[in-house]
């Protein structure tokens, strides 16, 4: 009974608490899953940062708090649940950045909007209707304006193969491979590639030159309007349209029940403290969340979190490489980093797709708002994003019909 209420899954059918399980089996499934996670999006995020203005050391350091607050949340959540619950920076949000650029007030602006991030998740925790309006915004116009916020990114790999072909073609050879082989490690590998060609590529050019150790640089926020439109708003939804509810979906097709609100004001937290340190938001993990939730962790759902906690520790060690990471990716040539970036998104964006064009009475609607997106206009200083939604939703309000003028299908 216990096991119920604490929203274990049952254990029908499965292996029960003294099923013998290696030590070495237990980091393996945690390390994994903290590196598929760091090195499948640790670029877009840097992107993303770089992109709204942080110079490499700010970029370093959002990473490095992203990883750290995630990490720590990871670890208070799942040990006292005693649950696989993982978090994660918002990938997706860091994309959205990376396509939205500067905004007026630049980077102190940014940092304005990360913290009203984290303030709106934590009102979602404190008043469930924010999160019923968020959740009622149709799906098909979230997923649409996220995947025309993707395709820009989701085009780099193309010039970058153009453009510097020795260093971003052994990438993508490699993630085709794997996504035949191992769809799992396809983005991982292909970054580990990337970094060994940029490695090779500076050896011939004189070395890697820059700071190595990660550095905590504070930045002071302001708030624009034009930042509260452009990036905060659109991040705020994009977080939890795409991440927050997939990740409880994740946790429940494996048997768990997500303590929601709780995880909303760890999230909100986390993304307070780390804002001013550059860090954009962190959620409910989707991918890395599977992956130790999965038999596949542990044989026992009741011990799984504890690969949650070797995961959220691997994530501890992994930011100390966020400065030696910016100092690599920034030596590189231009767009050899973005188009690693978008081979990590192209399984994102046709998710994206797939779910915007799902409804045959939301098409239209969504067709636009992928549109407006990707066309990357700023109105009034208020970004593409922001205008993606609206008209998305203006168009779905104008075409929508009632059941009693419905046409009968035939």
């Amino acid at each position: 009974m216990e096991q119920r209420d604490r929203g274990f899954p049952d254990q029908d059918g499965v292996a029960g608490p003294d099923t013998e399980i290696r030590p070495v089996q237990l980091v393996s499934a945690g390390v994994v899953a903290a590196l598929v996670g760091f090195a499948s999006s640790s670029v877009v995020v840097l992107a993303g940062l770089r992109a709204v203005g942080a110079d490499p050391r700010q970029a370093a350091s959002g990473l490095f708090a992203l990883a750290v607050t995630q990490a720590l949340g990871t670890l208070w959540l799942s040990r006292r649940h005693r649950m696989p619950i993982m978090l994660a920076w918002s990938t997706p949000g860091a994309a959205l950045l990376a396509s939205t650029g500067p905004v007026k007030g630049g980077w102190p602006a940014a940092i304005g909007a990360f913290l009203l991030v984290g303030a709106l998740m934590l009102l979602t925790a404190l008043w469930p209707r924010l999160g019923a309006l968020i959740a009622a915004i149709p799906a098909p116009i979230a997923q649409a304006m996220l995947a025309g916020v993707l395709l820009s990114l989701c085009l780099a790999p193309v010039h970058g193969l153009v453009d510097h072909p020795a260093l971003v073609a052994p990438a993508v050879v490699v993630w085709l491979v794997l996504l035949r082989l191992a769809p799992r490690f396809a983005v991982p590998a292909a970054f580990a590639t990337a970094v060994a060609a940029i490695g090779i590529w500076l050896v011939w050019h004189g070395g890697l030159d820059g700071p190595l150790l990660p550095r905590v640089v504070l930045t002071a926020p302001t708030l624009t309007w034009t930042a509260v439109l452009s990036l905060a708003v659109p991040l705020y939804v994009v977080t939890m349209a795409s991440q927050n509810v997939p990740g409880v979906a994740v946790l429940s097709s494996y048997g768990y029940t997500v303590p929601w609100r709780e995880s909303m004001t760890v999230t909100g937290v986390g993304t307070v403290l780390g804002a001013p340190a550059g860090g954009h938001a962190i959620n409910l993990a989707a991918i890395t969340a599977a992956l130790v939730a999965s038999p596949d962790a542990h044989p026992d759902p009741r011990r799984r979190w504890i690969v949650a906690q070797l995961a959220a520790w691997t994530y501890l060690v992994l930011a100390l490489a966020s400065m030696v990471l910016v100092t690599a990716t920034t030596a590189a040539p231009a767009g050899v980093t973005t188009a690693v970036a978008g081979l990590a998104l192209v399984g994102t964006l046709a998710s994206a797709l797939t779910s915007a064009l799902t409804d045959p009475d939301d098409r239209q609607a969504a067709v636009l708002a992928f549109v407006v997106a990707a066309s990357g206009i700023t109105v009034g200083g208020i970004g593409a994003a922001f205008w993606a939604l609206a008209a998305g939703l203006l168009v779905r309000t104008v075409l929508r019909r009632g059941p009693d003028v419905r046409p009968p299908r035939p």
